[in-house]
């Protein structure tokens, strides 16, 4: 009897711990969605145009970006900063315009 007790309570603690997540993760979308936009840009400037190399341009984020990672494809010249299953923009560097986001296709977010 006191196993089957243990087992359920350590399954609502597990359930809850991932409802937690799940509710973090949902409110916390919008701000890293605007982040990595601009982690984005960020990092193709200093790559592109400082000419930096890419783990260099992490100095240049703003406190509470740390979630946020990058890569590159130099193929394309393009830096895609994301955050993994949650947000992900890509930066393409032309030589003329300079850093250009590729267009948004995520679903759009509305604020309550």
């Amino acid at each position: 009897m006191g196993a089957r007790r243990i087992a359920w309570v350590a399954a609502a603690l597990v359930g809850a711990a991932v409802l937690g997540a799940w509710l973090y993760a949902r409110a916390m979308t919008p701000k890293l969605e605007l982040g990595v936009g601009y982690a984005a840009r960020v990092a193709c400037g200093c790559r592109y145009m400082g000419k930096r190399p890419l783990a260099q341009c992490y100095k240049d984020f703003e406190p509470g970006m740390e979630p946020i990672s990058l890569e590159e494809d130099a193929a394309t010249k393009a830096i895609t900063a994301y955050v993994p299953l949650v947000a992900s923009r890509t930066v393409r560097f032309d030589p003329v315009l300079g850093c250009q986001p590729e267009p948004f296709t995520g679903k759009r977010l509305t604020v309550p």
